[in-house]
C-alpha cells in the first residue's frame, strides 16, 4: 500500500486499502475493566489530570504505519542514595518530547531498577524527572525491580516508595492507563498506532497467583489486540549475548501466561546483561520475541540509554536501535574516546531488525476481514465506458475458455470482448481462475498461457463495432487493470505481453515521431518485468511513455494510467510512479481499430502474448482521484 505521504491526492480514505495491516479489525476502546481492576477511562483520565501549568497535549499519529515504542532499562546506578543525577534521564525523556513528531513516538516503558535501594528520597528524584513526561501527558508505563521493593516479596507486599511514586494514582492521569490489580503493582496501558490499538502488560518484580490470573483477564478483555508484554526479569544472556534463555521466574511466565497466550508477541525486560534475544514458540505455533535491555554495567550507569523500538508495518519490520540522548546532546562538545563509544551503541544486540509479518502473526486473534465481491454497478462511476471481469460462477477454476466465448462490457456500452487464438495453439491456452486481487471487485481472473517463439497463446479483443475503438478520449481518461504474473515468467520468452492496447501502427495514424510500427496505444510488461504505458496522443508526433518499477511475480498488482486532458500519470497500487513523463498530452490517438486484452501487436501484427493472469479492468472517459480506483 502507498503511504498516506505520497498519495498524490491526499491521505486515503478510509478502506482505500485493505491488504496491509492498516485494514485490520476496527477496534473498540478499552473494555470496562473487570470486578477488581483499577479503571481509567479517557475522560476520567482528563479529569484527573494535574491542574499546574500544563503543556501541549502529546499528539501521535494513531493511523501512520510507523511508530516508534521506546524502552528505558536499569536506571539504578543513577539514583542511588546520596548518589543521585537526574540529568541522563531527563536526556532521554526530553528526546522523547522532541522527537516525537518525526518518530512517531507513541509509548515509553521503563523495565524496572529505577532506584538502587528503592528509598523514598531516590524514587523523588526519577519521580520528578518523569513529571517531564506527566506535563505532555506523554503515556509511560514502569515496573518495579528488585532494587526498588523488598525482591523477596510478591505484589502483595503492600506500599513502598515505588507505589508511592509511580502508583495508579499518578498513572491514571495519562490518556493511555488502562487499569491496574488491587495492589497497584501491575498495571495495563493501551494505545492507538498503525489503525488499531496495543497493550502493553507491565508485570510487577514477583506477580502473584492473582497477579497472572488478573493479567489473564485483562488479556481477555481486549480479545483482537496484539500484546507487549513488559517486566523486570525474563530472559537472561551469555556472555557474548548471543542466545538468550529463560530464567527460572522467566519459565514460570513463559509457563503460566506467556505460551498460552498468543496476542503476547514481543516481552521486554532487563535486570540481567549483557543484552540479548531469543525467539520462542508459543503453544499456537507462532514467535515470542524476548528481548532483554540492560545497560546499567556501561559507562556511568548505562547513562539513561534507551531502545528505539521502531515499528514499521509498511515493511513488516521492527527496527531497534540503542542510543544515550545525554551524551547526543553534549556531542558538539569534546568527548573523550569513552564518551563517543557510548553515543550509539552498534553490537548485534543492540541495533538489528526484527521481521515480522504482523497480518500473520496476528491473524490467530485479530484476523483481517477477507474483502467481499462487490457487485457491478457499484464500480460504474460517472464516465465509465468499459468494465470487464471474469468471475462467473459457472466457470470452474482451472477450465479452459471456449473458443466462442464472449466477454460482456458491464458498462452497457457494447463494447463486449471475443477470443481469438494464435493458430496451433493449446485449447487452454485462455483459461479460467479464481485467483484475484484481494481488492478486486471481481473475484476471478483468466489465465494467459501466451509466450514466444514459437508465438503461442490466446487473447481478447472488442468486436469491430465496438464504440470504445473509435473514442479519442480528449477529456482525458482513467484505464485500470489488475494482474499477476507467474514464477516462471521470463523475459526471453514472456517480455513484451501487453495487458491492453490499441491495434494499429503510429505511422497509419499519422504519427511521424518514434518507430512507426509500434502500436498506437499500450500497457505492455517490459522484460523488468514492469509496465510500460506507450501511447500517442492527439497533440504529440509520437508514444509518450510512463514506466513502472519492477514487479514481483506471484504478487497481484492494480496499475491504473490517469490522463487529466494536460499530463498522462501511472500509478501502481495507488501509488505514483516516478518515471511519469513532463510531456502534455491530450487524448488518445486511434485507427477505429479493436481494443486487445492480452495481446501486443508490433507493424500491425501480433507479435507478443500475456502470460499471467488478468482480472478486473475498467476505463473511464476522464480523470479519477487515487480514492476512485476499484482498490478504493
Amino acid at each position: 500500500m502507498c503511504s498516506p505521504l505520497h498519495q498524490p491526492d491526499g491521505p486515503l480514505l478510509p478502506g482505500a486499502s485493505r491488504r496491509t495491516f492498516l485494514r485490520a479489525t476496527a477496534l473498540t476502546g478499552a473494555a470496562t475493566a473487570a470486578t477488581g481492576l483499577v479503571s481509567a477511562t479517557p475522560a476520567a483520565a482528563l479529569a484527573r489530570q494535574n491542574t499546574g501549568a500544563v503543556t501541549a497535549g502529546w499528539r501521535p499519529d494513531p493511523e501512520s504505519p510507523r511508530f516508534t515504542l521506546v524502552v528505558m532499562p536499569d536506571t539504578q546506578y543513577l539514583f542511588d542514595g546520596a548518589s543521585i543525577d537526574k540529568a541522563p534521564v531527563e536526556a532521554s525523556l526530553r528526546y522523547v518530547l522532541d522527537h516525537g513528531r518525526d518518530e512517531n513516538i507513541v509509548f515509553l516503558s521503563h523495565l524496572g531498577d529505577l532506584t538502587e535501594s528503592g528509598q523514598a528520597g531516590e524514587f523523588a528524584a526519577i519521580g520528578e524527572a518523569f513529571g517531564l513526561l506527566d506535563r505532555r501527558r506523554v503515556g509511560y508505563s514502569v515496573v518495579a525491580g528488585n532494587h526498588d521493593i523488598k525482591s523477596s516479596t510478591d505484589d502483595r507486599r503492600g506500599r513502598t516508595p515505588y507505589l508511592d511514586t509511580f502508583g495508579p494514582q499518578r498513572m491514571r492521569r495519562l490518556p493511555t492507563f488502562g487499569g491496574a490489580t488491587p495492589d497497584g503493582y501491575n498495571t495495563y496501558h493501551l494505545f492507538r498506532a498503525a489503525g488499531r490499538e496495543w497493550l502493553v502488560l507491565a508485570l510487577d518484580w514477583r506477580p502473584s497467583a492473582a497477579g497472572l490470573a488478573w493479567a489473564k483477564d485483562v488479556i481477555a478483555q481486549h480479545p483482537d489486540t496484539p500484546v507487549i508484554l513488559t517486566t523486570h526479569e525474563l530472559v537472561y544472556a551469555d556472555a557474548d549475548g548471543d542466545e538468550a534463555e529463560l530464567s527460572d521466574h522467566g519459565k514460570h511466565l513463559w509457563d503460566e501466561l506467556i505460551a498460552g497466550h498468543d496476542q503476547i508477541f514481543l516481552t521486554l525486560n532487563g535486570h540481567y546483561w549483557p543484552a540479548g534475544r531469543t525467539t520462542r514458540k508459543n503453544t499456537a505455533g507462532n514467535d515470542v520475541h524476548l528481548h532483554i535491555a540492560n545497560y546499567q554495567n556501561r559507562y556511568y550507569g548505562g547513562s539513561a540509554m534507551i531502545r528505539l523500538y521502531r515499528f514499521d508495518l509498511a515493511r513488516n519490520t521492527i527496527d531497534v536501535e540503542t542510543i544515550s540522548p545525554w551524551i547526543l546532546g553534549r556531542a558538539g562538545e569534546r568527548l573523550n574516546d569513552l564518551e563517543r563509544g557510548e553515543i550509539e551503541l552498534t553490537g548485534p544486540q543492540d541495533r538489528f531488525a526484527v521481521p515480522i509479518d504482523f497480518e500473520k502473526r496476528f491473524a490467530g486473534f485479530a484476523p483481517v476481514p477477507v474483502r467481499g465481491p462487490r457487485p457491478a454497478k457499484q464500480l460504474l462511476i460517472p464516465g465509465t465506458v468499459a468494465y470487464w471481469r471474469f468471475d462467473s460462477p459457472s466457470h470452474q477454476d482451472g477450465s479452459a475458455a471456449d473458443a466462442g466465448l464472449r466477454v460482456p462490457d458491464l458498462s452497457g456500452h457494447r463494447n463486449d470482448l471475443v477470443r481469438e487464438a494464435v493458430p496451433g495453439s493449446a485449447p487452454d491456452a485462455l483459461r479460467w481462475s479464481t485467483a484475484h486481487h484481494p481488492d478486486q471487485p471481481g473475484h476471478g481472473s483468466l489465465y494467459f498461457d501466451g509466450s514466444k517463439p514459437p508465438l503461442r497463446g490466446a487473447y481478447l479483443r472488442t468486436e469491430n463495432n465496438a464504440p470504445l475503438n473509435t473514442a479519442t478520449f480528449r477529456s482525458g481518461y482513467t484505464i485500470e487493470a489488475f494482474l499477476r504474473l507467474p514464477a516462471d515468467w521470463d523475459a526471453g520468452r514472456n517480455a513484451w505481453g501487453a495487458v491492453l492496447g490499441r491495434r494499429g501502427t503510429l505511422g497509419a495514424a499519422g504519427k511521424t515521431s518514434g518507430d512507426p510500427e509500434e502500436p498506437v496505444a499500450t500497457l505492455s510488461v517490459s522484460d523488468g518485468p514492469g509496465l510500460q504505458w506507450a501511447a500517442a496522443p492527439l497533440n504529440q508526433p509520437g508514444a509518450v511513455t510512463n514506466w513502472s518499477h519492477e514487479l514481483l511475480r506471484e504478487r497481484w498488482w492494480h496499475v491504473a494510467v490517469v490522463n487529466d486532458e494536460k499530463h498522462t500519470t501511472m500509478y501502481v497500487e495507488g501509488c505514483m510512479v516516478a518515471r511519469n513523463p513532463a510531456t502534455r498530452t491530450t487524448g488518445l490517438a486511434t485507427l477505429g481499430l479493436p481494443w486487445l486484452l492480452g495481446a501486443y501487436e508490433y507493424g500491425g501484427r501480433l507479435d507478443q502474448l500475456m502470460h499471467g493472469w488478468l482480472g478486473d479492468i475498467r476505463i473511464v472517459e476522464r480523470a479519477l482521484p487515487v480514492r476512485d480506483f476499484m482498490i478504493a
